[in-house]
Order: C-alpha cells, then structure tokens, then sequence
C-alpha cells in the first residue's frame, strides 16, 4: 500500500496472524493463538472489513482494523476502527497517523463518508491522537468526515 523510511503500510492476511497476535499481547489487548488470529483476520476481510499492518523490518509496529457499518439515520455507512494499535517504542513517529489515513483510503472506497473512532478506555493520549489526526467528539466517539481531494464532502 505504501512505503516511507523503511516502513511499510499493507493489509494484512492470515500469513500475519502470529505478528499481529504478539503485537496485541505485548500491548494487553489479549492473547490470542496465532491459528485463532488468522480466523479472525479472514472473518473481518470476509465481513468486507479490512486490516492494515505497519510493518519495519521485522514484526508488525503497528495495527489498524476497519469495520464497514451501516446506521439508518445516514446515508452512507461509515468505518468503525475497531481496533488502532502501535507499538510502544514505535509511537510519535507517524505509523498511527499513516495507518489511520491507509485506512481511510479503504473507507472511501467502501463508499464511506466518515470514520468513527471509540474513546478505548485505557489508552492515554487517544484524545490528543484524534485530534490531531482530524477526528471530533461526538455522540461518545471521535468523528472524522472523509473528503475528497479539493476539500469537498464525498
């Protein structure tokens, strides 16, 4: 999907389930066998979701996975990030900005119009992060419309 610095952003697959499987244990958000991970890769890509790897130089640094729902107050659905994960000793460094904008790449093209983003209970810093990657509250979730080039609301 893209390169920067020796970093690459691709989706991932079930040939990753045991990096994403150890990134999630190293960053407590359970442990998982890796045969169980790429079921659950597969059932997310099979669901029309996606997930997306940052990976330099060895195991994956960093995580995103996108949902596709649908709400029936709106007119296009939206990406739920079901999950955003980077590794501590690879955060202020951009992968989580990078992830989350492959990702809304992915959204757009899944006919979304925006991504939303839940506030995750523990994690410090996720307020700050949002912000400055063009999310807003609202109704308990951090918001951000997906535009299209020229500034205009797809």
């Amino acid at each position: 999907m893209g390169q920067r610095y020796g970093l690459e952003i691709r989706a991932a697959s079930a040939t990753d389930a045991q990096g994403v499987a150890a990134l999630m244990a190293d960053l407590g958000l359970g442990s998982v066998e890796p045969g169980l991970m790429a079921g659950r890769l597969d059932a997310l890509i099979r669901a029309g979701g996606s997930a997306l790897i940052a990976v330099e130089w060895g195991p994956p640094s960093g995580l995103i996975a996108l949902q596709i729902v649908h709400d029936l107050t709106a007119a296009r659905p939206a990406g739920f990030i079901a999950t955003l994960a980077v590794a501590p000793d690879a955060r202020r460094r951009g992968i989580g900005r990078l992830l989350v904008k492959a990702v809304s790449r992915s959204a757009r093209l899944a006919g979304c119009d925006r991504l939303l983003l839940p506030p995750g209970d523990a994690e410090a810093g996720l307020a700050e992060f949002a912000s400055a990657t063009g999310f807003v509250p609202e109704g308990g979730l951090f918001v951000r419309p997906l535009l299209r080039r020229g500034g205009r609301e797809e």
